[in-house]
């Protein structure tokens, strides 16, 4: 039972950052850093 309802909360908590990061504007943000990690590990960037 603690086991499930941590996990539940857990869940809810990253739901919530993910949504308030989205509202920020930051997935750009993520994307673009993605992105250059990306391109150094095949070394193009």
């Amino acid at each position: 039972m603690k086991r499930t309802l941590l996990g539940g909360v857990i869940a809810a908590a990253g739901i919530a950052f993910i949504t308030i990061g989205a509202m920020r504007g930051e997935i750009g943000t993520v994307f673009m850093k993605a992105t250059k990690i990306c391109l150094e590990c095949i070394g193009i960037g």
